[in-house]
Order: structure tokens, then sequence, then C-alpha cells
């Protein structure tokens, strides 16, 4: 028979999926003898039961929890509900991932009329008995009855302000009889039946709370971000109470081992005295800090030291913990490893290796990889950041932090930009390709619509520029270029706002930024990584600015640089357009003459930047009519620029429409009907390679055909592509080494990719496009209804921000599998947006892909990723 409930003295700190991160440090600190209340845990497997069971405690679970209760009892020698010997516990959820979010403990619970009277007689204190009670009351219809906490804040002020009490410690007895009183009579109104009295009905109401917990829309979107499955559950910790409401001679804290926020070692963390675990955090008195604790209580304050050492050196690494001193008496209520900012994650993880408490490996594992986006860009002063009240919440789509003026189209962001405003930020629907001029000079981006993968989402990563996208709660009309907020507030051309890339929110005024720091312990760090991993990291960069940045992150090579983008800039784009305009070949070529030597040049640059790396270059991939102007006023003025006539212009664009773009006239198919663009970039690619090998570089550069389903299509390309190169370098009189290779971005290409490898010489997955084909949707789109499918759990994560491993992921094994097979030493890379997600990383890791590639400011990330891939694989913490 299943066991669901565990007492302290049963488990361990290894039985953490079983009893969640707090149950399992509550049983390893009464393991190791420390001052821990006693009691049970009711595991995660119970709360995955309650759902299994329709959202009901079975039978057998409400049996063993209150035999695992009369046990504590016993233990305890009080009993539950006793009003001449009351025995009252604390319920906290605890899950196996630490979640913010997840239920509010609460405290007293088993007080009713009679046992608060028992409790006054008991400890000879009645206000003590009353203050338990009124907060009782308040935790448990807030948290377990969902009536609201403001209700009750309000009653208390009122008769606060009655008795001319400052803080909570000046209401007497009477007081408090009267807040309690008032309490019950608000309970009543709002739920239509008396408080609960039966101290058993109080318990498994609480317990059905915790377990509920686990899904609510705050935990949802948490496990969402980062990676933590529905299926996980939480556990439920009741524990005995002690108090740190009895008088002077008892207090409540918390306290870090090391301090959180820079990770210097001393210990870190503030106490009330006479006052309960929620006053500390509350802010309603202020704490004192933990130093000052030696002078009121030195027995407490040297046993805690002892403990805190102890558990430090126990863990090996650095611990939060909460504590209680009862009537001079110090209990340790938790431990666990504590939160960190990313500058304190490095510098514990280092000097834990210096202090001998842990190897290189296991300080490579104690970084959260996604921790190091804060270090690499700017974020909001702190005491600015708590003090600002959000205005609306959109997805966190590209960390940072920016604050600037507002501006509705990228030419007038641009525009203000030249005119000295340095401080811009472009609101838009969304975005699209014409958009990139401005995107580069604002310091953050801002859409009503699209998901973390739209073209705003990707390009802002790219970039290494904030960004929040999707963001439903504010309405914006960009005609009349003005936005409105959830609150009905109205911004126009020129206000300020601020934006938090790394949470969503968005501020309605100007915040103060700070520029990130890069320490010591950052290199010490991501060199241990590097030593640890086997995947190689390159970049996704399309200019030498952007492949510069990559290589100051540590990036080795270049696994995606996109051609298209190099057309957008202001000189180039009319070019371009007259290519695509072009009715004959000839006219198509003298355009492509123009263009040569601007991709040349840009190739140069990137090959002297990459100094040697390889560089994988993806010829054209996008539709053609993302180039030309949609609007009518905009078609004029471009027709009148290029000597057409509108009607003219007008009727190409008509002619380049597609219904589905995405899969439309786009990567490969554009050089099988216009082999002479394929010709263009080969020729540029090949120039260039040769011009930088004179100068003394060794360049092999990699050519990738895109969006290929079937071999002939490759083989058609390569032809010319092949053709091209040698003719080149036949006439350059140098030798020169070259790989042509593809994207494997459609499912037929996966499939039949031991066809494809007797041309490709290697693969990069192109996940994103990959992800849109097997799901059969485009992730512009997406966002409007993946929030229901999280909701009703059909998705448990955005599957363009983290690889589908069960569908998507089948597919890059197979292909894996199927190229070798064909071509043993065919290389093989993933440079979809998934190449900066830690999860997807050990993906490919455990796949066998030789690197992934990602966006310049994920390149750290990638790198801290695979080597946890490699010591999860290896399963060696020790020896490294």
């Amino acid at each position: 028979m299943a066991k669901y409930v565990y007492l302290f003295n049963e488990g361990n700190a290894s039985m953490r999926n079983l009893l969640g991160g707090k149950g399992a440090n509550l049983a390893e600190m009464t393991g190791l003898g420390l001052p821990v209340p006693r009691g049970f845990t009711v595991t995660t497997e119970a709360c995955t039961k309650y759902y299994q069971d329709g959202k009901v405690i079975s039978k057998e679970i409400e049996e063993e929890i209150y035999t695992m209760m009369s046990k504590t009892e016993g233990i305890v020698g009080k009993k539950f509900g006793d009003p001449n010997n009351p025995f009252l516990v604390s319920v906290r959820s605890g899950a196996r991932a630490s979640m913010p979010g997840m239920m509010d403990t609460i405290l007293n619970l088993g007080l009713n009329d009679t046992v608060v009277e028992g409790l006054a007689k008991l400890t000879d204190n009645v206000r003590f008995a009353y203050d338990s009670y009124r907060r009782f009351i308040q935790m448990f219809s807030d948290v377990v009855m969902e009536v609201d906490k403001p209700k009750f804040e309000k009653i208390l002020d009122a008769v606060k302000e009655e008795n001319g009490a400052h803080f909570d410690t000046d209401l007497t007895a009477d007081n408090l009889k009267e807040v309690v009183k008032r309490y019950k009579e608000l309970f009543k109104k709002e739920k239509g039946f008396d408080f609960p009295q039966d101290p058993k009905v109080q318990l498994m109401e609480a317990v059905k709370a915790v377990f509920r917990s686990w899904d609510n829309p705050r935990a949802i979107v948490y496990r969402r971000l980062n990676d933590i499955p529905g299926d996980w559950g939480t556990a439920v910790n009741v524990q005995e109470m002690v108090y740190g409401n009895m008088g002077n001679d008892s207090g409540t804290g918390v306290a870090f081992t090391r301090n959180p926020s820079t990770g210097e070692k001393k210990l870190y963390g503030e106490f009330l005295m006479n006052a309960q675990g929620e006053d500390v955090v509350a802010g309603i008195r202020t704490p004192q800090s933990i130093d000052q604790l030696k002078e009121i209580n030195p027995n407490a304050y040297n046993q805690f030291i002892d403990i805190a050492e102890k558990l430090e050196k126990h863990y090996r690494d650095m611990q939060d913990m909460e504590f209680t001193i009862e009537k001079g008496k110090l209990f340790m209520l938790q431990t666990r490893n504590g939160k960190r900012t990313a500058a304190a994650a490095l510098k514990i993880a280092v000097d834990l290796v210096n202090e001998g408490m842990a190897t290189k490996g296991e300080a490579v594992m104690k970084v959260d990889p996604k921790q190091l986006d804060a270090l690499l860009h700017p974020n909001f002063e702190p005491k600015a950041l708590k003090a600002a009240i959000p205005v609306a919440k959109g997805l966190p789509a590209s960390p940072g932090a920016a604050t600037g003026k507002i501006y509705f189209e990228a030419e007038h962001a641009v525009n203000a930009y030249k005119n000295g405003e340095k401080f811009v930020v472009l609101v838009r629907l969304e975005t699209s390709p014409e958009d990139i001029e401005g995107m580069h000079v604002s310091k953050g981006i801002l859409t009503g619509r699209g998901g973390m993968t739209s073209h705003a989402a990707v390009v802002a990563r790219g970039m290494g520029t904030c960004c929040v996208a999707g963001c439903n709660d504010v309405k914006i009309n960009e005609e009349e270029k003005y936005f409105i907020d959830k609150n009905g507030k109205k911004y126009v051309e020129g206000d300020w706002i601020s934006l938090d890339g790394s949470t969503g929110n968005v501020y309605g005024d100007r915040l103060p930024t700070v520029q990130p720091e890069m320490t010591g312990d950052f290199a010490t760090l991501m060199g241990w990584a590097d030593e640890l991993r086997t995947l190689k990291v390159r970049t996704n960069a399309d200019t030498p600015a952007d492949a510069a940045q990559a290589m100051k992150f540590g990036a080795e090579g270049i696994g995606l640089c996109r051609t298209e983008h190099m057309f957008f800039d202001a000189d180039r784009i009319p070019a371009m357009r007259e290519m695509i305009v072009a009715r004959t070949e000839e006219q198509r070529r003298k355009a492509l003459d123009k263009l040569l030597p601007m991709q040349r040049g840009d190739f140069e640059g990137l090959f002297k930047e990459m100094k040697g790396y390889p560089v994988t270059i993806r010829f054209l991939d996008p539709p053609l009519h993302e180039f030309l102007p949609q609007a009518d006023e905009d078609i004029a003025s471009l027709a009148k620029e290029m000597g057409m006539s509108f009607e003219d212009l007008k009727g190409i664009v008509a002619d380049l429409h597609e219904f589905n773009p995405m899969m439309g006239h786009r990567g490969c198919r554009l050089a099988v009907t216009y082999p002479e663009i394929a010709e263009m970039q080969t020729r540029a690619v090949i120039e260039a390679a040769i011009n930088v090998n004179k100068q003394g570089m060794n360049v092999i550069p990699e050519i990738m055909i895109p969006l290929v389903g079937d071999i002939k299509e490759l083989k058609f390309v390569k032809d010319v592509v092949v053709k091209t190169a040698n003719e080149v370098i036949e006439k350059s009189g140098m030798k020169l080494e070259y790989k042509v290779g593809t994207m494997i971005e459609i499912p037929r290409a996966a499939i039949t990719a031991d066809e494809i490898a007797k041309e490709a010489e290697f693969f990069s997955f192109g996940t994103n496009d990959l992800t849109q084909m097997t799901f059969g949707f485009s992730r512009d789109d997406a966002g409007k209804f993946l929030e229901e499918y999280y909701n009703k759990k059909i998705y448990e994560s955005d599957p363009f921000a983290r690889l589908d491993q069960n569908g998507v992921g089948r597919l890059v094994e197979m292909a894996a599998k199927l190229g070798k097979q064909t071509r043993p030493d065919i290389k093989l890379g993933i440079c979809g947006e998934h190449g900066g997600d830690p999860s997807s990383v050990e993906f490919c890791h455990k796949a066998g892909l030789n690197y992934v590639s990602c966006s310049p400011f994920r390149v750290p990330i990638a790198r801290l990723a695979a080597a946890q891939a490699a010591i999860k694989k290896e399963g060696d913490l020790g020896q490294k």
C-alpha cells in the first residue's frame, strides 16, 4: 500500500521528489539533531492523486493524515483541538523546485473560539492568544477561503485608529478580541456561513488549498518560464507552531549564510521581536539587522551562527533560513539553497571552489544559465523599481531594462535619434523587417501582438535590446500615435515609458537604469564551463558588430548569417527592390551586380571578426514581398523613386502577394526560380573568403541552402553554387576549401535526411520553421491561442521558446541518425531560437549534435547550459 504521509524523522534530503524541497530539508535538519518543530509531510504523490481523483482528497490519504497527526500529538505531548492542552500547527506548501507564487503559509491552525481561551489560560497571556487567533482567521480566510486580505486589513486599521494604536503591538487584548469579532462577522458576510470551528475541517481545507495552489495562474506561468513539469505536484508540510509573538523575549526572522545580492561571505538577514513570520515580510514594522540579535539574545544568536555554519557546510551551498525564538529558545523552521542575484551566484560558486567546499563541476551546476541574462543587459535601479507600479504586462521577450520616449513608427524613431534623442522606445502593434533601422536605434521595443518568438522578440534578442512583446494590456493606435494602458491612461508620441524585458512589466514613467558589471568571477566560471562541455557554441550574426559582440561572449563561429538582413539598410534596399521588380534576367543581373560588392564587403567583415572560426552563411530566405511596401502612399513614393508608374509597381506587389508566405516562394525556391541570385551570393562569399585569406587567414566558408524538402532541390541549387564557386577560385589562382550544406526545417527533409546527406556536407536544424511546420501553426499567430492551451493543460510551454522534444525533437534525432548513416563525418548544428534555451541545449547534447547557435547575448547562457548537459550526462560532479 502506498505511503502518502511521512513524519519529519522518517525522511531525508534525498527524498526531495517525494517530500518536496521544504519537507526534505525539514527531515534532513531533524536527522542532524537541529531544533526543528515536529511535524509531518503530505507527499507530492498525494497531490498528484488529488488531481487524478477529480480534486478530492481520498479517504485513505485523509486517514493517513489523521494517523500522523495523532503520532505527532504523542511526540509533542499536546492534543489537536483540546482547549486544555492545545496543539496548533502551521501549514506550508513545498514543491520539489522552489516556486514563488505558490500558497502562502497558514499559521496557528487549530484555533477556534474555545481553544483560544485555553491557549490564553495555558500561556497566561490573553493578548498573545487573541493576536494568534486574529492572524489565523485572516490567513485562513484569505488563503483557503479566498476572502480578500485588504478587507481584513481595513478592519485592523480601523481598530488601531479607534484606540490610538500606532503598531499592531500597541493593541491590547480587548482590542484584539474586537478585531476577532469583526473578522468573524466579515467572514460570515462574505461566505454566508460561520468561520469553521472544527480543527480537522480547518486542516483538510488547508491541505486542499495547498494542492489547489499548484494550479493557480501564477504557478502555471512560473512553471512554464522555468521548465517545471505540471505533473510534479506539491507537498504539504504540517508543523508544530512555535511562537515569536509571545512577548519581547520572542521573535522571528529570515537569514542567509551569505549576502544574496553580492555573494559576500557574511551572515545577512533581519528579524523582529514579538512578531510572527509574515510581519518580517509585510514591512509593517522595520525589522532589525541580524547582527543586533547578538545584543538582544546572545545565546540564541551564537546558537544560530553555529547552525548556519553547520547547514552551509552540510549542503555545500548558501542557505536561506527561517527561524523563530520562543521565550528565548531558538527553533529552525526552514532551510533551502538561497535564491541569489546573478552576480552573487557567480561569486558564491567560485568562492565555494576556492574554499574547498565544491568541485568545479558542482560550481558550474549551481548557476542557472538563464540568470546570466541579468549580467549582460542594463537593469533598473533596485530602489526605483521597488517603488514603481506597472501599468501593463506583456511577455518578457528579450531581457534588460529600457527607458525612453515613445515613437510609433520606425522612421520617427530614427529621426528622433538622428536629432539627438538617445532614449527611444519603439511601440508597434507588431514589427516587420522594414522596422529594422528603428529597432536598431531604440533602447526598448514594445509590441501589442506576437509571442516570445515573434519578429520583434527574435530580432531584439539578437541585438541585445530589451523587448516586451504581445502586450494585450495596452491598446495601441498606430495611426493616431497613442496607446492606452490598463488603467485608461493615454500615452502619446514623446511620452516617457520604461520596459522590463526580464519580467514583461511596462511602467508609465522614466525609471533610472544601471549598467551591468562583468566580474572576474564570470570569466572564471565560464572558463570552467568551457573545460567541461563538449558541445560547441556558435552565434547567429548578420553584421561585424554582432559577430564582435558574440566573440566577446565566447562564440566559436557563426552558425547562422541571415543574408537578407543585410539588404534592409537604407543604401541597399533600392538595389534589392530593383532586383525584385526586374522583369527580365538581364535587368535582374544588373541589379544583382550592384548588390555583389555590398555582400562581399559584409562577408569580409564577418570573416575578419571571426578570426578563422567557421562561418555559416544562409542564402536568401524570406519571400520577396517583404522588401516592398504594402500601403498605396508608400508604393506611389517608391514608384517615383524607381522611375516606374504607380500601376506597374502596384501590379508587381499584387503578383508577389501570397496567402501563406511562410510556405510560399522563399528559401531555395527563390534560387530555383532565379539561379542568378544564388550565383551572386556564391560569388560574394567565395571572393570575400579569397580576399581575407590573401591577408593570412584560413577561412573555410560554409554555404547553407535554406528550406530544402527534396534532394533534387538541393542538388539543383548546389550545382549552381559549385559551378560558380569553382570558376571564381580557378580565376583567382588560389586554393580554397568550402562546404555546402542545408537547413533542415521541413519535416520531409528530416524524414529523407539520408538522401539529402548525399549532397549536404552539414545539417543545421532551423527549429523555428521546423516547429511551425511540425505543429502546423505560425509562430506569429500562435500567441493568440497558446494561452488557452496552457490554461487547459494541452501544452506546458511555448514550443517556439523550448524545443518540443517529443515531436520536433524526434525529427531532429531521426535526421541526425539518418544523416550520419550516409555521411559519418556530417557536421550537425541547430540555429533556431532554441539554441539559447538551456533545456533545448541539453537535448542537443544528448542528440549528438556538434554545436548550437544562438543570438550573441545568449552565447554565455548556451556555454553554461552545454557544460551542465555534459555533467548531467556523465553524472560525475565529484571528479571535475
